[in-house]
């Protein structure tokens, strides 16, 4: 059988120009070499690969070869093959130059991101093979866009016994992370007539921009000692809540707030849009079931493993309404744009209990370091307090009023990345602003905290 380019060397794309075989092929291999397309250390294919490729004679690349080594651009030695020189790489005059590199805070103390150096890497992987081989053939073809059933099964029996969902897992749609099922459901909102979506006093603005994006005004509802007002609500499409561990503020939504946003629900038509943001994270007791356990026909419950194993997984779901399941699978696409083996994973993780072993044991690790928070806060700035309940990767700390700004400027000369409260405030929010910090501790491991806390009691009043 005759050799081709599909079977010998390594892919090496030269477009040849210029008069000649020779001289194309050596001028097309020094601009790829000068241009840095070829960096140094790079193995060339060999003179008969090469040629075999190009269509052209083996004396042909070894004389256009021999040319570059005499000139400084490649190396040749026996047993070693040819490869381009090490030497300075020069880029073309209209290449953009490398943005430099921002300093980076000794600590991060910014909400919103796990411990990443607790990620169970040895139970994953065991999962990830267990999972792969009990795949069949076809999961690793074009998917369900709701997901891979394996997945949406795990879920429904995960979310009914550890947060009261009531799922079916044809009711579950895994998403892309938080930021695509919301994506989703804001054509679904548009699609029944919403212009308007009711959100937060304070929240994450990512969520709000995804809401905007869809064609949807965001209003915020008051806030008050019991949490988000939900009896203010009235003829609005949806409303978006963290009624487990409102964020940033930190307190659950209070039970006749539960109650009255079901009972404007079922009254008006719209939807609740459940945002589970901590659900699993309360160290005090027992925490708040799912508000979806309260009418499955009125509220989307909204998950995401980004919290509990690592964002960039980029896995979330949504259980949708009965007559909403079907219209968000079509809305997301033809087919899943998840990785289905991360999927797979992810059932396995879940199905095999490893997962509740993670959480339980990140659970711990993140109460003793809120602890630790409100222990330094108690010995080194008693004036401070640390407010919400216990629960969650991050606590509001109350400052005297008019010194927000000053202490974040001061944290950032101590090399701590930290959020006032300010930042996560609904530009029309009509709450009385406070001053406070959001401090998450879910970010530094465990060996920084102590260094984080130290720095961060030095900055506060």
């Amino acid at each position: 059988m005759a050799e081709s380019w599909a079977t010998l060397g390594v892919d090496l794309h030269l477009e040849p120009t210029g008069s000649g075989v020779r001289r194309g092929l050596t001028d097309a291999l020094r601009e790829a070499v000068r241009t840095g397309c070829l960096a140094p250390g790079t193995r060339l294919p060999s003179s008969r690969a090469l040629a075999a490729d190009l269509g052209i004679a083996r004396n042909t690349v070894a004389d256009a070869y021999a040319d570059l080594v005499a000139e400084g651009w490649l190396t040749a030695r026996q047993g070693s093959g040819t490869r381009v020189a090490e030497r300075t790489v020069v880029p073309p005059p209209d290449a953009v130059p490398r943005r430099r590199e921002q300093h980076r805070p000794a600590y991060d103390l910014i909400p919103g991101t796990p411990d990443l150096a607790s990620f169970p890497r040895t139970e994953w992987l065991r999962a990830a093979r267990r999972a792969l081989a009990a795949a069949p053939n076809s999961a690793l073809g074009y998917g369900d866009p709701r997901g891979r059933p394996e997945l949406r099964s795990a879920l429904a029996g995960y979310l009914a016994r550890a947060r009261g969902v009531r799922a079916d897992p044809e009711r579950i749609v895994v998403c892309a992370g938080f930021t695509q099922a919301l994506d989703i459901l804001g054509q679904l909102l548009r699609a029944r007539g919403a212009r308007t979506v009711a959100v937060e006093s304070y929240g994450l603005d990512a969520h709000w921009n995804r809401l905007t994006s869809a064609g949807l005004h965001t209003e915020p509802l008051p806030f008050d000692e019991l949490g988000t007002d939900t009896g203010q609500l009235t003829d609005e499409g949806a409303v978006l809540l963290t009624p487990a561990h409102q964020f940033p503020m930190g307190a659950p939504l209070h039970p006749d707030r539960r109650s009255a946003v079901v009972e404007w629900a079922r009254r008006t038509g719209g939807l609740v849009l459940e945002d589970d943001y901590d659900g699993e994270f309360r160290y005090d007791r027992q925490p708040v079931g799912a508000l979806q356990g309260l009418d499955p026909d009125r509220v989307v419950h909204l998950g995401t493993a980004s919290k509990s194993l690592a964002p960039g997984l980029r896995l979330a779901w949504a259980v949708l309404p009965p007559a909403l399941a079907e219209k968000a699978a079509a809305a997301k696409g033809e087919v899943d744009t998840c990785g289905a083996l991360d999927q797979l994973t992810l059932a396995e993780f879940i199905t095999s209990g490893a997962y509740d072993r993670h959480v339980r044991a990140a659970r711990l690790r993140y109460r003793r370091r809120r602890d630790a928070l409100v222990a330094a806060l108690a010995a080194h700035a008693p004036d401070v307090h640390a407010t919400g309940v216990a629960a969650g990767l991050h606590a509001v700390l109350r400052l005297p009023s008019g010194t927000e700004k000053s202490v974040v400027q001061a944290a950032n000369w101590q090399g701590l990345a930290l959020h006032g409260l300010s930042f996560f405030r609904h530009r029309a929010a009509v709450a009385e602003p406070l001053d406070a910090l959001v401090v998450g501790y879910g970010t530094p491991p465990d060996h920084a905290w102590a260094g984080a806390l130290d720095a961060l009691c030095r900055v506060l009043p």
